[in-house]
C-alpha cells in the first residue's frame, strides 16, 4: 500500500509533506504511535496556522512559556518575549545552525537536521521551510534504524557546513563546491559510535561527543567498535584524541566566550550533570567539575541534557529538564524556556540575539536581550 500523505504547507518552490504510513504486523504499536503522532502534528498545525494550504512565513503562532526563577533573567529575556513556532511536521528536529548570507535582507537562514528522515532542512524567513540535503547522515543502502541522519551542525571559519553524521558515523564537511569530505570517522583505528554534537574552537579544533544513539541497536549494536561514549578532539591535522571517557552519554557541547572552558551535557537521567572542563594550554581538556545537576534542583525535573549554546556574557542555554535551562556563568539556574515538547538543541541567529529552538516536530525561536558567542 502506498503511504497516505497530508500536505502541511506550500511555498513557492515545493510542497512539504508528512508521511502517514499504515501500521503493519512488523512494526506494530511503534508504527501506530508514530502514525498518531504525525496525525496529531498535522491537526495541531492546522490550529496554529489556520490552513494546510499555505505556510505563513511572516506571522507566527506563539507556544509555551518562560519560567523565571531569578530576576537576572530579565536582563537576558524580556518579560513580554514569546516563543514563536516557525514551521513544523518533522519527526525529530535537531542541530540548528545559522548561516549568514550576503544580500539576504534577513541576514541569512537556518539549517537543521530531521534525524529520522535523514535530511537537513532549510528555513528562510519570508519563504518558509524546504529540503536542503538528503541523504544527510547515512548514504548506505540497507536500513539503518530509527536515527540514521545528521545531528549537530556548525560552520567552520570558512563558512563551510560541518556535520555530525549518525549513519555514516563520522564528522564531515560540505565544501564550497558542494561535495562532502570526511574529517574523522575513527579513533585508534576503531569506528566512532555516532557523532552527536560539536563545537569548533577559533584555532580550528573540533570537539565532539560520540554517544550511541545513532546505532540501530544502540549500546548493544554488533557494529559497535568503541566500548565507551567519549568526548573527542579533532585537530586540523586530522589527529583524533579521546579527551574524556567518564560520561555515560555525552551530548551537547559548547565553549565559554574565552574558550577556556568547555561545557558538556550528559543525556542520562541517572547522572543528569552538565560538566565544565578546563581547556589547558596545549588544547586538551583537564578534569571536569560539576556545573549544574538537575537532580539537586526541585524546580526542574531530574533529566539529562541535550544540546547547548553559550552567550557572549558566559550564560549557558542548555536543553533538557523540561525545556531550555538558562544558567549563569557560575551554574545558577535563572529560568527556563518551555514549548511543551522536548527541545533537542538551539542556535543563535540573525544579529546574534535571536535564539532558534528545534523542539521535536517544530522549529521555534525567541528574541533575547543578549547575543551568542561569535556575533
Amino acid at each position: 500500500r502506498k503511504p497516505r500523505r497530508i500536505a502541511l504547507w506550500q511555498n513557492t518552490a515545493t510542497w512539504e509533506k508528512l508521511d502517514i504510513r499504515p501500521a503493519t504486523m512488523l512494526n506494530g504499536l511503534l508504527s501506530d504511535y508514530l502514525k498518531m503522532k504525525q496525525i496529531f502534528t498535522a491537526l495541531l498545525l492546522v490550529c496554529l496556522h489556520g490552513t494546510v494550504a499555505g505556510q505563513n512565513t511572516t506571522n507566527f503562532a506563539h507556544i509555551g512559556r518562560v519560567d523565571r526563577f531569578d530576576s537576572a533573567l530579565d536582563k537576558l529575556i524580556a518579560k513580554d518575549a514569546k516563543i514563536e513556532v516557525l514551521c513544523g511536521g518533522f519527526d525529530w528536529s535537531e542541530g540548528p545552525v545559522w548561516v549568514p548570507q550576503e544580500n539576504n535582507k534577513f541576514g541569512g537562514y537556518v539549517l537543521f537536521s530531521d534525524i529520522p528522515h535523514n535530511a537537513v532542512m532549510k528555513w528562510q524567513e519570508g519563504v518558509g521551510a524546504s529540503l536542503f540535503m538528503k541523504p544527510a547522515g547515512y548514504t548506505g543502502i540497507a536500513d539503518y534504524g530509527r536515527e540514521p541522519g545528521s545531528n549537530g551542525l556548525a560552520l567552520d571559519a570558512q563558512g563551510q557546513l560541518v556535520m555530525c553524521e549518525h549513519g555514516d558515523r563520522r564528522i564531515s564537511v560540505v565544501t564550497k563546491g558542494g561535495g562532502k569530505l570526511t574529517l574523522a570517522d575513527r579513533w585508534n583505528g576503531k569506528r566512532l559510535n555516532s557523532p552527536n554534537d560539536l563545537a569548533i574552537r577559533s584555532n580550528g579544533d573540533i570537539f565532539f561527543t560520540d554517544p550511541i544513539y545513532g546505532l540501530p541497536k544502540r549500546a548493544d549494536d554488533p557494529m559497535r567498535e568503541i566500548d565507551f561514549c567519549g568526548v573527542y578532539r579533532l585537530q586540523k591535522d586530522g589527529i583524533v584524541t579521546a579527551q574524556y571517557k567518564g560520561m555515560s552519554r555525552p551530548n551537547g557541547i559548547g565553549f565559554s566566550p574565552d574558550e577556556k572552558t568547555l561545557y558538556v551535557a550528559n543525556s542520562d537521567g541517572s547522572d543528569p550533570v552538565w560538566r565544565a572542563f578546563p581547556v589547558q594550554t596545549d588544547g586538551n581538556l583537564g578534569e571536569p567539575r560539576a556545573f549544574f545537576d538537575s537532580s539537586k534542583d526541585n524546580r526542574v525535573p531530574r533529566s539529562g541534557g541535550d544540546g547547548l549554546k553559550v552567550d557572549a556574557k558566559g550564560n549557558v542555554f542548555a536543553t533538557g529538564a523540561g525545556g531550555v535551562l538558562v544558567l549563569s556563568p557560575k551554574g545558577k539556574l535563572l529560568g527556563r524556556l518551555v514549548t511543551g515538547e522536548s527541545i533537542a538543541n538551539i542556535a543563535w541567529g540573525n544579529d546574534g540575539s535571536v535564539l532558534y529552538l528545534t523542539s521535536d516536530m517544530y522549529l521555534c525561536r525567541i528574541q533575547t536581550k543578549t547575543k551568542g558567542t561569535g556575533f
